[in-house]
C-alpha cells in the first residue's frame, strides 16, 4: 500500500487493510506501520473488537511472553470489495443463452420452494402479526434492511431498504415476482402487494400485508 492509499484512509480503515494484505499482526506489528502510539493502537483495537470486526488469538514464541495478534472476523469481509453479483449474472446469462429463459425462471422458483420449506415451519400455529414480524426477522437475516410499519391490527407495511441481490434482480425480474409469491405462502392469511421495487427504480422495496377478512 502506497503512502497515498494510506493518506486517503482513516487509521481504522487502514488497520482493516493492513490485515486483509498481511494477515495477522500483533499490536507492536500494527504501532511499527501506523506509526503511531501503542495506546492509540490499543484504541482501535478495542473499537474494531467491540465493532465485531477483529479477533485476537494468542500465540507462543520461542522466547518472551505469548502474543496476542489480531485477524479480521468474518464480518469485516463486507468492507472489502465483491463482484459476486457479476458472476452470478455472467453465469445466469450461459444459462439462459444455451437453455432459454424458462431454464433462468425455473432457477428462481426452485430457490423460492427452498427458501418456503426453510422457513415455513416456524410460520406454523402463529397469528398473522406474529408471521409478519417473523417475516421481517428472516429478511433482515438475509441483508435486506427491513422497517416494518403497522397501520392497523390488520395491515401493515414492509419496507427492504437493501437488496443483495438487486443487479440480479433488475435484469430477471422474476426473482421479484418469486419473492412476492414466497412473501405471499409464508404468510397465508393475508393479501399481500407490492407497491415499490428496487429493481424497477424505486428508494426500497414495499409490500403491503393486509389480514384477509373472513368471508
Amino acid at each position: 500500500m502506497t503512502n497515498n492509499d494510506q493518506e486517503r484512509l482513516s487509521t481504522r480503515e487502514y488497520i482493516l487493510q493492513l490485515l486483509k494484505t498481511r494477515g495477522a499482526l500483533s499490536t507492536k506489528d500494527l504501532t511499527e506501520e501506523l506509526g503511531i502510539t501503542v495506546m492509540a493502537v490499543r484504541r482501535h483495537i478495542q473499537s474494531l473488537e467491540r465493532d465485531n470486526l477483529i479477533t485476537s488469538r494468542t500465540i507462543r514464541q520461542s522466547m518472551g511472553r505469548p502474543t496476542a495478534v489480531y485477524a479480521l472476523t468474518e464480518h469485516a469481509q463486507g468492507f472489502f470489495p465483491r463482484k459476486y453479483h457479476t458472476l452470478t449474472l455472467e453465469l445466469l446469462d450461459e444459462l439462459e443463452d444455451h437453455f432459454g429463459e424458462a431454464a433462468v425462471e425455473r432457477l428462481f422458483e426452485g430457490r423460492k420452494e427452498k427458501m418456503l420449506k426453510k422457513y415455513d415451519s416456524s410460520m406454523q400455529g402463529k397469528d398473522i402479526a406474529d408471521r409478519i414480524s417473523l417475516l421481517a426477522d428472516i429478511q433482515n437475516e438475509n441483508g435486506y434492511m427491513v422497517e416494518l410499519e403497522k397501520i392497523s391490527d390488520d395491515e401493515y407495511f414492509l419496507k427492504e431498504h437493501n437488496c443483495p441481490i438487486e443487479q440480479v434482480a433488475t435484469k430477471y425480474q422474476h426473482a421479484c415476482q418469486c419473492e412476492l409469491q414466497l412473501f405471499k405462502s409464508l404468510l397465508g392469511d393475508a393479501d399481500v402487494s407490492r407497491t415499490e421495487c428496487l429493481a424497477k427504480g424505486g428508494q426500497r422495496c414495499t409490500y403491503s400485508i393486509k389480514k384477509r377478512k373472513k368471508q
